[in-house]
Protein backbone atom coordinates (compact mmCIF):
# COMPACT_ATOMS: atom_id res chain seq x y z
CA UNK A 1 0.00 0.00 0.00
CA UNK A 2 1.08 3.39 -0.62
CA UNK A 3 1.56 6.21 2.07
CA UNK A 4 -1.69 7.91 0.87
CA UNK A 5 -3.49 4.84 0.90
CA UNK A 6 -2.05 3.60 4.72
CA UNK A 7 -3.23 7.73 5.41
CA UNK A 8 -6.58 7.16 4.59
CA UNK A 9 -6.56 4.03 6.85
CA UNK A 10 -4.92 6.56 10.03
CA UNK A 11 -8.17 9.38 9.04
CA UNK A 12 -10.56 6.64 9.34
CA UNK A 13 -9.20 5.65 13.00
CA UNK A 14 -9.28 9.54 13.99
CA UNK A 15 -12.61 9.52 13.02
CA UNK A 16 -14.00 6.41 14.13
CA UNK A 17 -11.48 6.23 17.61
CA UNK A 18 -11.77 2.19 16.94
CA UNK A 19 -9.51 0.24 19.00
CA UNK A 20 -9.45 -2.80 17.23
CA UNK A 21 -8.72 -0.61 14.28
CA UNK A 22 -5.87 0.60 15.67
CA UNK A 23 -4.61 -2.35 16.83
CA UNK A 24 -5.00 -4.00 13.05
CA UNK A 25 -2.59 -1.01 12.14
CA UNK A 26 -0.03 -1.18 14.25
CA UNK A 27 3.33 -3.45 13.39
CA UNK A 28 4.25 -5.66 16.34
CA UNK A 29 7.90 -4.17 16.64
CA UNK A 30 6.07 -0.69 16.11
CA UNK A 31 7.71 2.40 18.24
CA UNK A 32 6.37 5.66 19.73
CA UNK A 33 8.47 8.78 20.30
CA UNK A 34 6.49 11.01 22.63
CA UNK A 35 7.43 14.88 22.66
CA UNK A 36 8.07 14.35 26.59
CA UNK A 37 9.17 11.35 26.90
CA UNK A 38 13.20 10.38 26.38
CA UNK A 39 13.11 7.20 25.19
CA UNK A 40 11.67 5.87 22.11
CA UNK A 41 8.46 3.53 23.37
CA UNK A 42 9.08 0.22 21.42
CA UNK A 43 6.58 -2.37 20.47
CA UNK A 44 2.70 -2.74 19.83
CA UNK A 45 1.30 -2.78 23.34
CA UNK A 46 3.41 0.59 24.93
CA UNK A 47 2.08 2.49 21.25
CA UNK A 48 -1.31 1.32 21.33
CA UNK A 49 -1.95 2.28 25.03
CA UNK A 50 0.31 6.10 24.05
CA UNK A 51 -1.66 6.62 20.82
CA UNK A 52 -5.01 5.18 23.07
CA UNK A 53 -4.40 8.26 25.45
CA UNK A 54 -3.82 10.44 22.76
CA UNK A 55 -7.12 9.51 21.19
CA UNK A 56 -8.78 10.73 24.58
CA UNK A 57 -6.98 13.62 25.34
CA UNK A 58 -5.81 15.20 22.85
CA UNK A 59 -8.98 13.71 20.00
CA UNK A 60 -11.73 16.24 21.88
CA UNK A 61 -14.23 18.38 18.91
CA UNK A 62 -11.36 20.53 18.50
CA UNK A 63 -8.97 18.59 16.77
CA UNK A 64 -7.95 19.14 13.40
CA UNK A 65 -5.17 18.35 10.79
CA UNK A 66 -4.46 21.47 9.55
CA UNK A 67 -1.19 20.12 6.50
CA UNK A 68 0.09 17.21 5.29
CA UNK A 69 2.79 16.38 3.22
CA UNK A 70 3.36 12.56 2.36
CA UNK A 71 5.88 10.76 1.04
CA UNK A 72 4.62 7.70 -0.90
CA UNK A 73 8.08 6.88 -2.09
CA UNK A 74 9.16 6.65 1.72
CA UNK A 75 6.24 5.20 3.04
CA UNK A 76 5.48 7.77 5.84
CA UNK A 77 4.00 11.42 6.13
CA UNK A 78 4.03 14.35 8.45
CA UNK A 79 0.46 15.84 9.46
CA UNK A 80 0.33 19.07 11.27
CA UNK A 81 -2.42 19.93 14.15
CA UNK A 82 -4.10 21.87 16.18
CA UNK A 83 -6.72 21.98 19.28
CA UNK A 84 -7.29 23.42 22.09
CA UNK A 85 -6.85 21.56 25.75
CA UNK A 86 -8.05 23.19 28.62
CA UNK A 87 -8.02 26.73 26.47
CA UNK A 88 -4.44 26.02 25.52
CA UNK A 89 -4.00 25.72 21.86
CA UNK A 90 -1.92 23.23 21.00
CA UNK A 91 -0.06 22.93 17.97
CA UNK A 92 1.96 19.60 16.95
CA UNK A 93 3.15 17.61 14.10
CA UNK A 94 2.55 13.39 13.96
CA UNK A 95 5.22 11.99 11.73
CA UNK A 96 4.08 8.32 10.48
CA UNK A 97 6.19 5.72 8.74
CA UNK A 98 4.55 2.23 7.34
CA UNK A 99 6.57 -0.82 6.95
CA UNK A 100 5.59 -2.76 3.79
CA UNK A 101 2.79 -4.56 4.75
CA UNK A 102 1.02 -0.60 5.60
CA UNK A 103 1.16 -1.25 9.64
CA UNK A 104 2.49 1.52 10.85
CA UNK A 105 6.16 0.83 11.97
CA UNK A 106 7.33 4.20 13.07
CA UNK A 107 5.02 6.86 15.27
CA UNK A 108 6.91 10.52 16.26
CA UNK A 109 5.16 13.00 17.83
CA UNK A 110 6.21 17.20 18.28
CA UNK A 111 4.17 19.55 20.35
CA UNK A 112 4.46 22.99 20.97
CA UNK A 113 4.46 25.61 22.58
CA UNK A 114 5.66 24.44 26.25
CA UNK A 115 3.04 25.81 27.27
CA UNK A 116 0.75 23.41 25.76
CA UNK A 117 3.97 20.14 26.01
CA UNK A 118 3.09 20.89 29.87
CA UNK A 119 -0.42 20.55 29.43
CA UNK A 120 -0.33 17.69 27.39
CA UNK A 121 2.10 16.03 29.37
CA UNK A 122 0.05 16.48 32.25
CA UNK A 123 -3.01 15.09 30.75
CA UNK A 124 -1.52 12.19 28.98
CA UNK A 125 0.03 10.93 32.37
CA UNK A 126 -3.49 11.01 34.14
CA UNK A 127 -4.99 9.28 31.33
CA UNK A 128 -2.17 6.32 31.08
CA UNK A 129 -2.14 6.07 35.16
CA UNK A 130 -6.57 5.48 34.60
CA UNK A 131 -5.61 3.02 31.70
CA UNK A 132 -3.58 0.75 33.94
CA UNK A 133 -6.12 0.61 36.57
Amino acid sequence: MSARDNLKVWHHHIENKSQSGLSDQLADDAVFHSPVVHTPQAGKPIVMAYLSAADVVLGNDSFRYVREIVDDQANMAMLEFELELDEIHVNGVDIISWNEEGKIQDFKVMVRPLKAINKVWEEMGKMLEKMKG
